[in-house]
């Protein structure tokens, strides 16, 4: 009997001490530091006359092990990802081209992951002036369902940015078909918001071009949703 309490406090000891420490701690997103959001990049190094290889820099982000830089020429949207343990990294990027990056952050021991804030940039080039930044999708995001208001309408939401800080206006074209070419809305530089009438169980696309006072002009691509 006295054997037996003995082996069931050894037990209960045990398992006290050896219990569940919990799931590992998620990584948190790093800070990104350089190229600045919506600036001129000028400090890379010229690899030839259409390239140069700028480095990319970021705060060390908690409980991470590894980064993954990604970085997206927005001419082409064609990613390139770089994965370091290091807070930075150098990518051969095109001249007078428009990029955005963000890093994302892992933990080994995790299948949690944390990524930044993504900024824009443009990589230098020749330019005297530069195109605005293609603008950013805000809602309803590509590939979304979304409802309608009562006025049946919803609100088309983007965020627009220009190294030459002279954006002139937006002008937001919405259709059924891809891609989009029937006109719906001219904003000005500081309305980055159209509501547009929608009918329910349709598929549309839209797109914004954006128009700099120098008549600089650049084009989101195509988007898309479904109403209900």
């Amino acid at each position: 009997m006295i054997r037996n309490l003995i082996g069931l406090f050894v037990l209960t000891v045990m398992v006290s001490c050896g219990g569940d420490d919990g799931p590992p701690p998620a990584p948190e997103g790093a800070a990104l530091v350089f190229p600045e959001e919506n600036s001129e990049c000028t400090t890379g190094t010229e690899i030839n006359q259409t390239s140069t290889q700028v480095t990319f820099r970021w705060t060390a982000s908690n409980n991470t092990d590894r980064y993954t830089l990604t970085v997206v020429n927005l001419e082409t949207n064609v990613p390139q990802n770089l994965s370091t343990v290091s807070t930075s990294a150098s990518l051969t990027l095109s001249k007078g081209t428009p990029y955005s990056w963000s890093v994302t952050s892992q933990n080994l021991s995790s299948d949690q992951v944390a990524t930044s804030k993504t900024w824009l940039f443009y990589n230098a080039g020749a330019q005297i002036t530069y195109a605005p930044f293609p603008v950013q999708i805000v809602h309803p995001l590509s590939g979304s369902t979304v409802l309608r208001n009562l006025a049946n309408e919803i609100l088309l939401e983007w965020s627009g940015a220009d190294v030459d800080n002279d954006i002139d206006s937006f002008e937001v074209f919405l259709s059924t078909t891809n891609p989009p070419t029937t006109s719906v809305g001219i904003t000005s530089a500081t309305n980055m918001e159209l509501a547009v009438g929608v009918e329910s169980g349709t598929v549309y696309y839209w797109r914004v071009i954006t128009k700099d006072l120098e008549g600089n002009t650049s084009d989101s691509g195509v988007f898309d949703f479904k109403t209900l």
